[in-house]
């Protein structure tokens, strides 16, 4: 098997795990009660950024996850994966914010497919720019682990430091993080 045919079948991997860790994260607060260490991982409330930290957390279990298998042959890993994130990121948002400015609120449904719509983009961002060859070089490599890991950090520490913005407000409740 060509090394791009098993990157697809990971990528495609990863695509169903990003769905099925968001899912199940975005119940996991509520399963265990409120536990104060799931909520670094876990949807506290319906925000826009705790979506972006469903699909944030298990892209990023998987990314490392899948280093060790592509990182000889995509010497481009990390500032693909780092880019490929920030792609489906920035989606989440613009696509909850554009459709709430034109039709209100949106259901449910629509907020569920922004979520795997998202995810897919993400992934064949990410198989596109590293079997492109783009972003190579040691110091964007640095820069993208970097990246990962800061974000990780964003999700984790806004959870529990939440700022008064409307990206991590509560539209259902009007709260702002962990629900006391």
């Amino acid at each position: 098997m060509t090394v791009r045919k098993h990157l697809r079948h990971w990528e495609i991997a990863g695509f169903l795990v990003v769905g099925a860790g968001g899912v199940l994260l975005h119940a996991l607060f509520e399963w265990t009660g409120g536990n104060a260490l799931a909520a670094a991982v876990s949807g506290v409330n319906e925000s826009t950024w705790e979506h972006m930290k469903l699909l944030f957390v298990p892209y990023f279990v998987f990314t490392m996850a899948e280093f060790p298998a592509f990182a000889e042959p995509f010497r481009n890993y990390f500032a693909a994966k780092a880019a490929a994130g920030l792609v489906g990121l920035l989606l989440i948002p613009l696509f909850y914010y554009v459709i709430a400015g034109m039709f209100g609120a949106p259901p449910m449904w629509v907020n569920i497919l922004n979520f795997f719509v998202s995810a897919a983009v993400m992934y064949l961002v990410s198989y596109r720019l590293l079997t492109g060859g783009a972003l190579r070089g040691g110091l964007l490599q640095l820069a993208g682990f970097a990246l990962l890991w800061a974000l990780a950090f964003a999700f984790a520490y806004f959870t529990y430091r939440t700022p008064h913005l409307p990206l991590f407000r509560d539209p259902t409740t009007f709260v702002y993080g962990i629900p006391r």
